[in-house]
């Protein structure tokens, strides 16, 4: 048990499959068996909760999982290690292996196939995120996940520091607001890059998202109001005056009475303002 927690067992496993660490997919292998453990705590799962992995590597976070769940879907996207995964999980039945682009997965329909249920259950999400595709990752959870209870996503300090920011700091941006559109989060651990086999550049964070029971603020046009804030920050050194200005196609002179009215100053940036007011000055501008 517990193999490929360890980077002698790790390598074992690799040398007898033939298998290498692949950058394309981001493959820094977790072998620090305390931080493992503390992960699967952080997911909490009981007897009867369901857990969703999203890349499971060589198995070493799934093993844990699996002791404390109902069932285990764990999505992996690189074909080459099916031989490896099937053996080092071949003790768990309650483990269902998912070679597919997680991108590219219905998540729950995928959940209810894999464990012949009639209905979508609750579940938590755990995941060692690459850098690469952490951002659509995050929106498809949050977006498309309903019956998600929450998500343990362990990514790239960087990262996490983008979605934790506050305003009025460099890190913040679109990322932190959509994040806090829909969910409570935050920061459970710090992960040392020596953490990791082959070792990355950068020290990891595990952060949780709890969905919220709706969204944080209310617009009239979520599409739009989404794409008001990508625009707005597309040009963040711009000011909101400007940037208001040209988004809604209209008069500088009336982009400053409207902005009056919502309480913002022409002169902000788009850092300088959190979620709440960017959904009150959209509501203006759309009146």
């Amino acid at each position: 048990m517990y193999q490929t927690a360890t980077i002698s067992g790790l390598r074992e496993i690799l040398n007898q499959y033939g298998l290498f660490p692949k950058k394309r997919w981001g493959q820094n292998f977790l072998v620090d068996r305390n931080i493992l453990t503390k992960i699967a705590d952080q997911a909490n799962t009981g007897k009867d909760q369901y857990v969703v992995e999203i890349g499971p590597g060589l198995g070493a976070l799934t093993e844990h999982l699996a002791q404390n769940s109902r069932g285990v879907l764990a999505i992996e996207i690189d074909t080459s290690l099916k031989p490896a995964l099937e053996q080092v999980l071949s003790p768990y039945s309650q483990v269902k292996i998912c070679f597919a682009d997680i991108l590219k997965v219905n998540i729950e329909k995928e959940l209810m196939e894999r464990f012949g249920l009639d209905n979508i259950p609750d579940y938590v999400v755990c995941a060692n995120i690459p850098y690469n595709i952490t951002t659509p990752i995050i929106f498809k959870l949050l977006e498309e996940c309903s019956h998600m209870q929450k998500a343990i996503l362990m990514m790239q300090k960087e990262v996490a520091g983008r979605i934790l920011a506050r305003p009025d700091n460099k890190e913040y941006g679109l990322l932190t607001l959509m994040t806090s559109y829909y969910a409570e989060v935050s920061l459970l651990m710090q992960v040392s890059r020596n953490c990791f086999y082959p070792r990355p550049e950068v020290d990891s964070s595990v952060i949780q998202l709890m969905p919220l029971p709706s969204k944080r603020v209310e617009v009239p046009d979520e599409i739009l109001f989404k794409n008001f804030l990508r625009s707005a920050f597309q040009k963040r050194r711009k000011t909101l005056l400007n940037i208001c200005s040209s988004f809604f196609s209209i008069d500088k002179n009336l982009a400053q009475d409207k902005l009056n009215q919502a309480g913002i100053k022409h002169c902000c940036r788009p850092e300088n303002l959190n979620l709440e007011d960017y959904a009150q000055l959209f509501r203006v501008f759309l009146e």
